[in-house]
């Protein structure tokens, strides 16, 4: 798993800095990526680069808090559309009032 970590060091030679870092007993893996500035080429370099690799590896953009305010829209990368549906249902029963864990929402 950590070789995404050097596959991206690679691809942001020049542009930006990579550093990986996770959880050894669940094997999630967080990846920092870091640019002087914002850059659509910076951007380009990762996404969906990183998406479809994780795919691959039949890994998850998403841990069971759900994903964030900014990548919704990037679930189904890792996840079924009834997994999907099953998360959102979920959900439902246990937060109805959409109270915890704000800001962690599912697509």
């Amino acid at each position: 798993m950590y070789n995404l970590v050097e596959i991206m060091k690679e691809r942001m030679k020049g542009v930006g800095e990579v550093v990986g870092y996770g959880h050894l007993g669940d094997g999630n893996l967080h990846l920092n990526v870091s640019a002087p500035k914002f850059d659509l080429k910076v951007h380009d370099l990762i996404e969906p680069f990183v998406y479809e690799w994780t795919a691959s590896h039949r890994g998850s953009i998403s841990a069971e808090h759900g994903i964030g305010v900014m990548k919704p829209k990037k679930l189904h990368y890792s996840k079924t559309d009834a997994s999907i549906e099953y998360m959102k249902k979920m959900k439902q029963v246990f937060d109805p009032k959409g109270i915890l864990n704000p800001y962690k929402v599912l697509p």
